[in-house]
């Protein structure tokens, strides 16, 4: 399924033509589409069958309150990384009680909103972290869940921004110190073994390393029940990969039919999150100027790198395309930039396109860490989100304004003698 697709060389969103959509909110814009993110979702819930399991959606991926609406109202759990995660999950209509808890620098005040909020359970990142739970729990007279997150020392071959699963990465704790970890857990009075939790990186095409750390967690699990420490779960953690370019994606059905096998009735929890609004989205901006030199020809555009950070950050591809067919235009190989003051500013380089002033160029397969990474540098208000079921859309966050970028600041009292 594509929500995104061009009829009559024009590109659609669902039904409605993208130009429609810029006229009625402006550029820059993100646009989602309702049916492909419960799409998305799907394929993972079918692809259990009948076997237990949770769903527990990152929310760092894209964390709009009507993408989180939509999922919450397919039964989605969640999976946060901090208490503003959690209340925007709330707010969302989403259950804390389908909550996962991840992070490695979760506060006092964060661990007693989330046991006050009834969460699911805690994935647990290190010695430190596994004391502060037990004694706010203790404070509370309260049981915490506790799963710990294991590192498996698995290279996901990824970019290594995005790679958690190796020793030299500061997420999770070995299997020495996981298994430590619960024996502490199960002695104490104040916490509760709940699962086991991994999570090797993002953007994962290849289905290898996933199974390589189930079966390291799963040899960890047989020492665990040697130990008399029966688990009620395993989170295999997200990572499944997207297509931006030519990257093939794993299969679901595939990838999950393998973990069945392998953990007999075990409950499996997953935490996808690129993978379920990566294809749901796109970031849409307008051609401001066209500047050609000896070398380049730069397509100067109005979003910016401040807007949509992975081209700069990661150096991440995004196919790039004019919304209407253009034949007017300049063809040229076209560097697409923004009017940040910053070299890294730019959304995609040398792209083949016809272009003239005006033109609108989407950039494709950007529902995920899009605006969720957006910031007002060079005090550049956020853009809108709009979201689209069918022929219905929907603006789901205000642009910006220029005031409200400063409303919060004062100046220094003027003292006077």
């Amino acid at each position: 399924m594509n929500s995104f697709y061009f009829q009559n060389k024009v590109l659609h969103a669902e039904s409605l033509p993208v130009s429609d959509l810029m006229g009625a909110y402006g550029s820059p814009l993100y646009i989602y589409s309702k049916s492909q993110i419960e799409f998305n979702w799907q394929q993972f819930e079918k692809s259990f069958g009948s076997h237990p399991h949770l769903i527990c959606y990152a929310v760092k991926a894209n964390s709009n309150l009507a993408v989180l609406n939509v999922l919450a109202n397919l039964g989605s759990g969640f999976d946060i990384v901090s208490i503003g995660e959690l209340e925007r999950v709330i707010a969302a209509g989403g259950n804390p009680k389908k909550c996962v808890f991840s992070g490695v620098a979760k506060t006092e005040q964060a661990i007693q909103k989330a046991l006050e909020y009834g969460i699911y359970c805690f994935n647990v990142e290190s010695v430190a972290e596994l004391d502060r739970i037990e004694s706010v729990a203790a404070s509370l007279k309260m049981n915490a869940p506790i799963s710990i997150r294991v590192n498996p020392n698995v290279d996901a071959k990824t970019h290594p921004y995005i790679s958690t699963g190796l020793t030299e990465n500061k997420f999770g704790v070995s299997v020495e110190i996981a298994l430590s970890l619960y024996k502490k857990t199960n002695l104490s009075d104040h916490l509760e073994v709940f699962g086991l939790d991994y999570h090797i990186g993002s953007q994962i095409t290849d289905i290898s390393p996933f199974l390589e750390a189930l079966d390291k967690a799963l040899e960890l699990i047989a020492r665990l029940e040697e130990e008399e420490i029966y688990l009620n779960h395993i989170d295999i953690g997200g990572g499944v990969g997207v297509t931006y370019d030519k990257e093939t994606p794993i299969s679901i059905n595939d990838y999950m039919h393998s973990v069945i096998q392998k953990v007999g009735d075990l409950k499996i929890m997953v935490e996808p999150g690129r993978s379920i609004v990566g294809n749901a989205g796109i970031f849409v901006t307008k051609v401001e100027y066209l500047k050609q030199n000896e070398l380049k020809s730069f397509a100067i555009v109005d979003g910016a790198m401040n807007d949509l950070l992975r081209p700069a950050l990661y150096g991440s591809y995004h196919q790039a395309v004019t919304i209407e067919d253009n034949s007017k235009g300049i063809k040229d190989s076209w560097d697409i930039v923004g009017p940040v003051c910053e070299t890294a500013d730019f959304l995609a380089k040398s792209r083949s396109l016809t272009l003239e002033q005006g033109d609108y160029i989407a950039l494709m397969t950007a529902g995920a860490y899009g605006f969720v990474l957006s910031s007002n540098y060079n005090s550049r208000p956020r853009v809108a989100e709009v979201m689209v079921d069918s022929s219905v859309h929907q603006l789901v966050r205000m642009r910006e304004t220029t005031e409200s970028l400063f409303k919060n600041e004062k100046i220094l009292k003027n003292e006077t003698n």
